[in-house]
């Protein structure tokens, strides 16, 4: 536990790498300020002094990861070429079935409060699926133009697929249902191959 008065390096991280464990560990239900502080080893009151309330501190968890899974979109375009298209789409796509993934969107959704502030976040421009897609679509547009995805495929509609999927994964999985990630990884492969 940090003593009082000491400052907490990079506090929002270690917040919601602690948030993450709580609903990995005990589900997406047992997630309260108090579990993430406890979590976290730190004072109680330390959520509270960064984040105007839970409902905000919800919001900005799956808005940060949101952003660190649509910047591993946008550094697709460096891998066209190279590896396979299946394996490169799978290593952005399963980003968002990892720490939680599944039952941190399911919060979100059960917290009208914070996915108010998602929703506002996005329309404002902030990366989420849209991000995503678009990356996606400029990588398989990429890879069509070296001949690794065929002609007849329509990137944007293959990003729409793939996105679109892993949306639906995201909001009907939780602990104890299946792991999405099998039914993404068929799925990428099935669009890949045609």
């Amino acid at each position: 536990m940090s003593p009082r008065g000491v400052a907490t390096p990079d506090v929002r991280e270690r917040l919601f790498a602690a948030a993450e464990r709580v609903v990995e560990r005990d589900g997406p239900g047992a997630l309260t300020s108090r579990s993430v502080t406890t979590e976290a080893g730190c004072a109680k009151g330390l959520l509270h002094a960064h984040f105007a309330g839970f409902d905000e501190f919800v919001a900005e968890l799956c808005l940060d990861r949101f952003a660190r899974t649509a910047a591993k979109a946008q550094a697709l375009s460096v891998l066209a070429g190279q590896g396979t298209v299946a394996r490169n789409l799978d290593a952005v796509v399963l980003a968002l079935f990892d720490s939680g993934g599944p039952a941190l969107s399911g919060l979100a959704m059960t917290r009208p409060p914070a996915a108010l502030r998602i929703r506002a976040a996005m329309q404002g421009g902030a990366p989420g699926f849209p991000a995503i897609q678009e990356a996606i679509t400029g990588y398989l547009k990429a890879e069509q133009g070296l001949g690794r995805v065929a002609e007849t495929v329509d990137p944007s509609t293959m990003a729409l697929a793939i996105v679109g999927t892993a949306h639906h994964l995201l909001l009907t999985s939780w602990p104890g249902t299946p792991d999405p990630r099998s039914a993404m990884t068929r799925l990428v492969g099935s669009l890949v191959d045609g």
